[in-house]
């Protein structure tokens, strides 16, 4: 291969990298950014950052390694070595989960689309060739990303841009990138998303009841049918078919449940069946998995070892309970079933094997609240298990802060590498599963290894944004003060119990020993809002997560997240402005009933709203629609003129929008969204330089 051919090559591939990512702050080892008690000595960035003061320490010895000789180019390599220490690092050095050596820089030459305008001052890699082509570098990043290639090996230590690059076009073309609505790039300093006027909230939501029934979870089929699972607190779940929209009432016999656990699930205000997950291969394997709470003195089945143990400095003869049960004598558990029918035919099972295959996780608990206990399977194929802080009036003991404890944590397990019970035994696990070797603490002693965030009071419902894998969001319930959403990442401490929400929290009583604020560094929530905001009367509120709206059903939610509170059946709608920047408004949505709703909906005395009673919970289909658990039954949000609420967008998209159903996986190109002109480009020089055209 030639200079030319190679140089075409390597361009097309990087500029191919360059796809929208979906930004918010994060840093390049998947963390969340942090605060630093004292600014970074070298690299010029405060607030949040990605870098501590060691590795501040590690850029600038490798920047004076480098012995650049010109002033001017010297200043723009520091900032580009810098740029590892931006809070969204993770988007400038790897696109499409690709690392790259040097952050994609703001390109003026890269075209944008027709409603955006890239300024001649964003055009930092033109500015960088201009002050640094012809200049000798020891060790330039830029130079990495060529060594060992086929037909461009670098020989020496000392190198030139122009000895790489012929041009500038040629040299922005591979590292240069525009920031557009869903991408980053890199101008010389700290990444400024463009804040936009915010979106107007839609004018209302419209419903329609589908069912009479009180679950707390739905969980789509996984073999992509109209078909869902749902659950009850007691111990039973069931097969529903969801029909379409304004169709008639989903299909569910209820005397006839999937599976029923109610001899081995407690039951009682805050205990019971709390989550349900089906393997992502469940069509092929059958598998999946209940989370429930069961009474070790009414069941033989139920037993582990207690959450407050000498580990955690707890001693379990100590600990009262409200309602006179012993300590753990309630245990939160993750079971395995399968479904009840032939390796060919598992998709279609309507029933399940009554016993369990094995115990994926018992922990006892040490009071009789806050045991959270959703499970979901994440897009990385583990399971994710949201546990609470186990009770007490303000966390006495400080589980949620203390390394050792489980409690107040969420959880990330592999349940497709099964240990044997001498590697159980060897890395004194809490049941059948084994840890994810790129857990935040696989090699933190103090951690417990199968931590993946921690600093939560009960977290009650999270998702992952179907979009945007990376928008992994829980709502935590808080505790006299304020309810609150957070944006989950690895390794993230939300404050609990040294913060509630965005407010400093002071126990009452802490026989467990109070968290320094100097040795945290919370993130703080994304949306929210106090207790007086639901219940002027009372106070009460309890807030319940659920999804970012991704159908088009009704077109004015789309890529709004949807939560609620338990008690004022109440639903905000977060925007995010500037998109993917992780800054959102809020807004509480009026709602209504559909006219011609398949089951007609009770209403609030002296009123036309519809009543829900208790909204426990959200779910969401194969066609990404999004229904509504509470307690008065399952309602969908469906096309916003059966209520009479205006989206000028419905008329518009009703009649285009495929069926996530029926559709066919978008092509390699379709992919590539903008660049997908780039892609034939590329492809036809490449074949013309190869010789193939």
């Amino acid at each position: 291969m030639d200079r030319v051919s190679f140089i075409i090559l390597l361009s097309c591939h990087l500029l191919l990298l360059l796809n929208p990512s979906s930004s918010h702050p994060l840093c390049t080892d998947s963390t969340a950014p942090f605060t630093l008690k004292t600014p970074l000595k070298f690299c010029p960035y405060n607030g949040a950052v990605c870098c501590n003061s060691l590795e501040d320490l590690g850029l600038q010895k490798q920047y004076q390694a480098m012995n650049i000789s010109d002033p001017g180019c010297a200043s723009v390599f520091k900032s580009v070595l810098c740029a590892r220490c931006d809070q969204f690092s993770a988007d400038l050095f790897t696109v499409d989960s690709v690392p790259r050596p040097v952050p994609v820089l703001c390109n003026s030459t890269v075209a944008a689309n027709s409603s955006q305008t890239i300024q001649a001052r964003d055009d930092f890699c033109g500015k960088i060739w201009d002050m640094c082509q012809n200049v000798s570098l020891l060790n330039s990043p830029f130079a990495a990303s060529l060594q060992g290639q086929a037909g461009q090996p670098v020989t020496s230590n000392f190198t030139k841009l122009t000895e790489l690059w012929q041009s500038k076009a040629d040299f922005c073309n591979a590292f240069g990138g525009a920031s557009l609505d869903e991408s980053v790039c890199f101008d010389g300093g700290p990444v400024m998303l463009n804040k936009t006027e915010a979106p107007s909230p839609p004018s209302g939501m419209c419903l329609e009841k589908i069912g009479n029934g009180s679950y707390l979870n739905m969980v789509a089929h996984p073999d992509g049918s109209p078909r869902a699972f749902f659950s009850n607190q007691p111990g039973k779940i069931w097969l529903a078919t969801i029909p379409k929209e304004g169709s008639g009432e989903m299909e569910i016999d209820e005397s006839n449940p999937f599976l029923d656990l109610t001899d081995e699930v407690h039951f009682d205000t805050e205990f019971g069946m709390m989550g349900i997950a089906f393997h992502p291969n469940f069509a092929q394997n059958g598998r999946f998995f209940a989370s429930f709470n069961c009474d070790k003195s009414q069941w033989p089945g139920c037993g582990g070892r207690c959450a407050c143990n000498s580990d955690v400095n707890c001693d379990p003869s100590k600990i009262g309970t409200d309602n006179g049960a012993q300590p753990c004598q309630y245990q939160a558990v993750i079971a395995e079933f399968t479904a009840n029918g032939t390796a060919s035919e598992l998709s279609l099972a309507t029933s399940a094997k009554p016993s369990e295959v094995r115990r994926i996780f018992t922990m006892g608990l040490p009071f009789t609240a806050h045991h959270a206990g959703q499970i979901l399977f994440g897009p990385d194929g583990y399971l994710y298990f949201m546990m609470g802080d186990g009770g007490g009036d303000g966390d006495p003991y400080n589980f949620s802060q203390n390394k050792k404890s489980l409690l107040g944590k969420i959880m990330r397990l592999d349940v497709d590498n099964i240990p044997n019970a001498a590697e159980i035994s060897k890395l004194s696990l809490w049941g059948n599963y084994s840890i994810p070797k790129d857990n935040p603490y696989t090699e933190d002693k103090e951690m417990q290894p199968e931590v993946w965030a921690l600093g939560l009071r009960n977290p009650w419902r999270c998702s992952f944004d179907s979009a945007r894998p990376s928008y992994f969001m829980c709502a935590d319930v808080g505790e006299d003060l304020y309810e609150e959403v957070d944006i989950i990442t690895k390794a993230g401490n939300y404050g609990w119990r040294a913060y509630e929400g965005p407010y400093l929290f002071t126990p009452k009583q802490a026989p467990g020993g109070n968290t320094s604020l100097n040795s945290i560094s919370p993130i703080f929530p994304v949306m929210g809002y106090n207790h007086s905001e639901v219940n002027k009367n009372e106070g009460s509120a309890s807030i319940t997560g659920g999804y970012f709206y991704r159908s088009m059903t009704d077109p004015c939610m789309h890529g709004r997240y949807l939560y609620a509170d338990l008690y004022a059946s109440g639903v905000w709608a977060g925007t995010e402005n500037p998109g993917n920047s992780g800054n959102f408004s809020t807004s509480q949505i009026a709602f209504a009933c559909a006219h011609d709703s398949p089951i007609p909906c009770s209403t609030v005395p002296e009123t036309s709203l519809p009543s829900l009673g208790y909204i426990f919970s959200f779910g969401e289909d194969n066609n990404k629609d999004i229904f509504i658990l509470a307690s008065s039954g399952v309602y969908r949000i469906v096309r916003p003129s059966r209520c009479n609420y205006a989206c000028a967008k419905e008329n518009v998209t009703a009649d285009v929008t495929p069926s996530p159903t029926t559709s066919s996986p978008p092509s390699q190109t379709s992919r590539l969204g903008p660049y997908k002109h780039t892609f034939l480009l590329c492809t036809s020089l490449l074949l013309l330089f190869l010789g193939f055209a």
